[in-house]
């Protein structure tokens, strides 16, 4: 039996796991510090520049233990937001995962097979990763949104681990 367009729509959106699993996942052994990063002037252009639009936010809730952090964080892909979940160990991605899909169309960025390609990546001198990532057909909103949060996590990582030094 063939699936109506509806019937695809309702299966790309979902809840794939929560933040509070995924920051358990995360920090094993350790129990993480939930933290707020207040945005300065400076810090809130330069997060436009990452994510390609103005960034409203005065603040962002991180958790942390020693040099490893989790950010939960949302960006538009086509008209909806996106939840993705980076941990980074080491100022390099160790776990990335879309929490949440609230779009019909291109939510193949949910597979294992495109989140294992920000494993490792860092961030280099430009604000780009160090990694290359690949787009996936019908997805390529979702693929740049994905990208963007990794950028702006490995950012936010950095900005919080040197002002801690």
């Amino acid at each position: 039996m063939a699936m109506t367009y509806s019937q695809i729509s309702l299966a790309a959106k979902g809840v794939y796991q929560t933040s509070a699993d995924f920051i358990s996942q995360s920090f094993i052994n350790v129990e993480p510090e939930s933290k707020v990063l207040w945005l300065s002037k400076a810090d809130k252009s330069t997060v436009a520049k990452i994510l390609q639009h103005k960034f409203n936010r005065m603040r962002i809730r991180y958790w942390q233990a020693n040099n490893q952090t989790v950010w939960i964080l949302n960006e538009i892909g086509k008209e909806k937001p996106i939840t993705i979940g980076v941990h980074i160990k080491n100022d390099q991605i160790d776990h990335f995962k879309v929490l949440t899909f609230r779009e019909s169309r291109g939510d193949e960025v949910r597979h294992e097979f495109f989140s294992q390609q920000f494993i490792n990546a860092e961030l280099n001198n430009d604000i780009r990763l160090s990694k290359h990532i690949d787009g996936i057909t019908g997805a390529t909103l979702s693929v740049r949104a994905t990208t963007k949060v990794a950028r702006l996590a490995l950012w936010l990582h950095n900005k919080v681990v040197t002002e801690r030094l």
